[in-house]
């Protein structure tokens, strides 16, 4: 055999041109990729900067009734107790609920009288249906019931209770900052003075200069620890009310409603006569005794048997063992012969014991509770207004005839400071006591139950 070899083939041989053509395209790719990249890294960098740079600050305008109505569309807790109401509406559907029938078959054959399975057998399918005696099922029904509306009583006393947080965080915030401004401005008076000082001290320096700077020094010290204070106080306000609307951490919140006084008079005897109607807790309390009285209904007609109800039709072969069809019914009781349902019953009685001791409990703590909100009132708004009849009038006028003579020079420097340190903490006080005002007008609108405002 000859092998053959295979025959070279020639290619065409790439000019000079050829490459000369390729390498400027090279060359050409290359200078546009750079050109690119230039003109990009502006924008990349702006960019960059963008992304570290912090955001701004959302500002949320709120008046009191806007923060009420942001709490109640976004609250969870809210939500949850919400869910308790449907929670309890469905177990009222499945204590409407009746009994599913039942269906059995049975299958039989004789053996006697020279019967076999293949020529003497019979079906026998049944249909059976349980029957509550005595009312259980109208029982279980009303205890339902009676819890739905336990729970949404529930839930409006969860309302009133938060309600209260977030009314009393708003003016815990705003009060807050007021203190801040008055610390500041206490703060900012004590730095002039200091660099007064300190000039005076440097023209002619004195010993009572000296003692003088030191004690502003001090002073100085303590403003601005009073101010750190405002801020965390602000801060802890800002996190509760963030947390009772459900708001992001990086929104700053301008409230509108300022806290200012106004004479509230309530009618104690009328508050006292409508607890039972406006508290919610007191009639979730009330059906819960219901509820459990209900329940003891059931456990005392547990003992009285439910009957089951069956009919069938018995189909056979066709040499028997007995007729061929045949209808039968039957009629099921349990036998009471041992009574199972003591412990249920004695469960049931405590339990509506426990609950009307409880309902009296709370309504004896709910009347001491609106006497005592109500007492704290009085006092809170006797001490507001002997500020605003004379303390505020007093301070203010003293520290602006004390500020003239120290601006003419016939005063000292700690006289003027301890003019203008008494008016700060008069002032500081009436903000103190404005708040408790507020807070315990809501705090007897919460233990009322209604707004007495």
């Amino acid at each position: 055999m000859t092998r053959s070899w295979a025959t070279p083939v020639s290619y065409p041989v790439r000019g000079n041109g050829g490459w000369t053509v390729c390498v400027g395209a090279w060359f050409l790719m290359i200078g546009m990729m750079i050109a690119g990249f230039l003109s990009l890294s502006p924008a990349v960098a702006a960019t960059g900067e963008g992304n570290l740079e912090k955001p701004d600050p959302m500002v949320l305008r709120l008046s009191l009734d806007e923060a009420l109505a942001i709490f109640l569309r976004q609250n969870q807790d809210l939500l949850i107790a919400k869910y308790g109401i449907e929670t309890a509406k469905a177990r009222k559907i499945t204590a409407g609920l009746f009994p599913n029938p039942e269906l059995s078959i049975a299958g039989f054959s004789a053996f006697t009288q020279k019967c076999t399975f293949a020529d003497c057998r019979g079906i026998l399918p049944e249909i059976s249906q349980l029957f509550e005696m005595a009312g259980k099922r109208g029982f279980r029904i009303e205890s339902a019931e009676l819890g739905a509306q336990s729970a949404e009583a529930i839930f409006e006393d969860t309302l009133r209770q938060m309600s209260f947080a977030v009314k009393d965080t708003y003016y815990r915030l705003q009060v807050g900052r007021q203190h801040l401004e008055v610390d500041k401005k206490r703060r900012d008076r004590l730095k002039k003075i200091l660099e007064k000082i300190s000039e005076d001290s440097a023209q002619h320096e004195t010993m009572e200069n000296v003692e003088d700077e030191i004690r502003l020094h001090i002073q100085q010290i303590r403003a601005e620890t009073e101010v750190i204070n405002d801020l965390q106080q602000i801060e802890t306000a800002n996190s509760d009310i963030r947390m009772l609307l459900r708001l992001a951490p990086e929104v700053e919140l301008e409230l509108t409603n300022d806290l200012r006084y106004h004479r509230v008079d309530p009618d104690i005897a009328s508050l006292r006569n409508q607890l039972a109607e406006k508290r919610p807790d007191i009639r979730a309390k009330r059906l819960l005794a219901s509820q459990r009285r209900s329940e003891l209904k059931l456990a005392h007609a547990m003992q009285y048997p439910d009957v089951t109800v069956g009919v069938g039709f018995m189909m056979q072969g066709p040499t028997g063992p007995d007729n061929q069809q045949q209808w039968t019914a039957t009629l099921g009781v349990p036998l009471p012969v041992f009574d199972r349902n003591q412990g249920g019953m004695m469960e049931a009685a405590t339990a509506v014991q426990m609950a009307e001791t409880d309902l009296q409990k709370i309504l004896s703590d709910i009347q001491n509770e609106v006497n005592t909100a109500y007492r704290q009132l009085l006092h809170s708004r006797l001490l507001v207004e002997t500020y605003l009849a004379s303390a505020l009038h007093s301070a203010e006028s003293l520290f602006n005839t004390v500020e003239q003579r120290y601006k003419a020079g016939k005063t000292t420097n700690l006289h003027f400071l301890d003019a203008a340190r008494t008016a700060n903490d008069i002032q500081e006080a009436y903000l103190d006591a404005l708040y408790n005002y507020q807070r315990n007008i809501l705090l007897l609108e919460s233990a009322a139950g209604q707004s007495i405002s």
